[in-house]
């Protein structure tokens, strides 16, 4: 792998099931550079999460190689990849009882050992004070909020510092002045610090805005991949989620107009 990539995937693939096992990636190749910000698009069940999961070492992969840093992914020992990795699921799961403050400085259990717990406490309060979570920080995650939880996970995300970011639809729950403030703070981070991150997310136009590149999938498999100008097309977003669109451009910017979906008597045929 080049000394300048941060993430090379060749050919992942991976399956749910036993026997009767379905394949949900089917060959899926890409690379992420330092500082990078990588848009995963496409439609409920196309292999987003999935991906993610397996970028993650979550999920096994039945095929291909995953390489980090130039190693393969398997090869890190799991305090190492939790370094290295920081993962933010789509959902939050069972309610925690912990304070805010405590489930951020969850973050730092990956680097127990490597510091003292004073700087553990100044890297989780400048994570908090970041994402403007400084009102929450002594309530219980449980009292919250989907999209106030959400924000906690970001943050407990940035305590980690890992190389690398994946987030599973990080903006679904949040209003528009705080998806604004999330992926910005992904943005500033992937330029300051070079940190690579690989992005599920569902609206377009945010993709547009804060991704560098795009990787739509489709059924497991890659349809289309490239910069948002080259990536957001007409055909491909047709293609994708099987709706005609037209695409608009402000500031260089595409951005996306639906304009019709197919009819039941279109989708029998």
């Amino acid at each position: 792998m080049s000394p300048a990539l941060l993430l090379q995937a060749t050919a992942l693939r991976s399956r749910y099931g036993g026997r009767a096992s379905t394949e949900v990636l089917r060959g899926v190749d890409f690379t992420l550079a330092p500082g990078e910000v990588l848009g995963l698009v496409g439609p409920n069940g196309s292999g987003k999460s999935s991906l993610l999961k397996c970028l993650a070492g979550l999920r096994p992969l039945s095929g291909g190689h995953l390489l980090l840093e130039g190693r393969s992914l398997a090869g890190y020992a799991r305090q190492e990849m939790a370094r290295a990795i920081a993962y933010v699921p789509q959902h939050t799961g069972p309610s925690m009882s912990l304070r805010v403050i405590d489930m951020v400085l969850l973050g730092r259990l990956p680097h127990r050992g490597r510091g003292t717990a004073q700087q553990d406490q100044a890297i989780a309060l400048a994570a908090i004070e970041r994402l403007a979570l400084q009102p929450l920080a002594l309530r219980h995650f449980s009292d919250l909020s989907g999209g106030e939880r959400q924000r906690v996970l970001m943050a407990r995300a940035l305590a980690q510092q890992g190389r690398l970011l994946l987030l599973d639809e990080p903006t679904s729950d949040l209003d528009l002045r705080h998806q604004l403030a999330t992926l910005q703070t992904v943005h500033e981070l992937s330029r300051q610090r070079g940190v690579g991150a690989v992005i599920a997310i569902h609206d377009l136009a945010l993709a547009a805005r804060f991704c560098d590149r795009l990787l739509m999938l489709r059924a497991g498999a890659v349809l289309a991949a490239g910069t948002p100008q080259q990536a957001l097309t007409p055909d491909n977003v047709e293609a994708l989620f099987g709706v005609s669109a037209r695409i608009g451009h402000d500031g260089g910017l595409p951005y996306v107009i639906p304009i019709s979906a197919p009819t039941r008597e279109n989708e029998a045929a």
